[in-house]
Parts: structure tokens; sequence; C-alpha cells
């Protein structure tokens, strides 16, 4: 398992590097955060950089740190960071109306006692969406997917986006029968299908 979270980091890292070198010749950059992300307690943000005229390249972050109500041992929660580039192109000029995406994805989870209402499914192994319902799942995860959006100017600053995106995502997880207690039930990897990004995303362009 420490083998592949130092995997993740080093792919994470290197796609952190290349982005940071692109926004050095970057002629437009943002600042963005996921409104129904926020929503869900999980705050984020992003970054998005013009890489020319019909191309960006943007960063997200985003972080739960919190445990919700209940006792010691029944603690509910869904402990999560993710790092997710993206790669666009528009249909006209960047950072305006329509746009597809590549995307990839990585980061790690600790969830329990909780409904995951993804709409996709795990194969090849533990279902996970099933399994944080009444146990532990903690791991990591990594993948890619594609994605199509939309951008509306809203004045000279503030931006409004919708984007949703399908892609796969790898899982390396270990299970418990409680939120803290530490008697393993099972270890291994899964594979998802499924929706990997949706938002609706205020920005501030600089």
């Amino acid at each position: 398992m420490l083998r592949k979270h130092r995997k993740i980091r080093s792919w994470l890292t290197f796609a952190v590097a290349l982005l940071w070198s692109c926004s050095l010749q970057a002629q437009e950059v943002a600042l963005k955060t996921n409104l129904l992300y926020d929503g869900l307690t999980t705050p984020n943000l992003g970054l998005e950089v013009g890489l020319g005229c019909r191309m960006t390249a943007q960063l997200f972050y985003g972080l739960n740190p919190w445990v919700y109500s209940g006792s010691h041992s029944e603690a509910r929660k869904v402990k999560h960071w993710v790092l997710m580039p993206e790669l666009r192109w528009w249909g006209c000029t960047r950072m305006n109306g329509w746009f597809v995406g590549v995307h990839l994805m990585g980061g790690q989870f600790n969830a329990a006692r909780v409904d995951l209402p993804l709409p996709g499914a795990f194969f090849s192994g533990l279902d996970v969406a099933k399994a944080v319902r009444d146990t532990r799942v903690e791991g990591s995860f990594a993948g890619a997917g594609l994605a199509v959006g939309y951008q509306w100017i809203l004045s000279r600053h503030w931006n409004l986006e919708v984007e949703t995106g399908v892609g796969y995502n790898r899982v390396w997880y270990d299970q418990f029968p409680c939120a803290e207690c530490g008697t393993k039930l099972d270890s291994g990897t899964s594979n998802y299908a499924g929706l990997t990004k949706l938002g609706v995303t205020l920005m501030y362009v600089f």
C-alpha cells in the first residue's frame, strides 16, 4: 500500500510541476472553487491558466478532514483529499463557451458509516460504495477521464462554469469493521467506472 501511495504522489507531483511550468507563460489565469463540492463540506481550490487561444490547463485540489456525528466507534466520516489536473480544448476562445477536457486524478480516502451517491459501478473487487455503509474503508485511488462543460462570462473578472465527466479509477483499499478499530477485515484492489467530475464552479479571472 505504501508503494502505491508513493507512486500516486510522484505522478501527481509531476502533473503539478507541468502545470506550473505552463502557467509561467500563461496569458490568462483564474482562481476557482466548485460550489457543489463546497456544499458537501469539502473545501476546494482550482487554478486555470491559458496555454493558447483555444487551450487551457487547470489543477483542482479538494480536502475533507471532517468527522461527522456518532460515537467514537460508530463515527460517520468521508475524509479524503483529491488532486485533479485537466487539459481543455475550447470551441471558440478560452474560458468562454463550450469545452472538452481530459483529466487525471489521484488521492486518498477514509470513509465509514456513510452513503456515497456514486453514479457508477465498482467491479473486479470490493464495492466500496456499499462497504462504507456498515464498515470503514480506507485507501488510495488514481485514474483518468473525459469531461465536457460550458463557461459563462458574468463580468470583467467573474465567470461561472458547469462541467461533468466520466472515467475510470483504480482503488487500493483496506477494510475495517468500525470507524476507529484496527482489526482488518479485507485488503485488496477494486475498479470504478462512472462519474468522475461534476461541478458548478465560480471563478475569478485575473
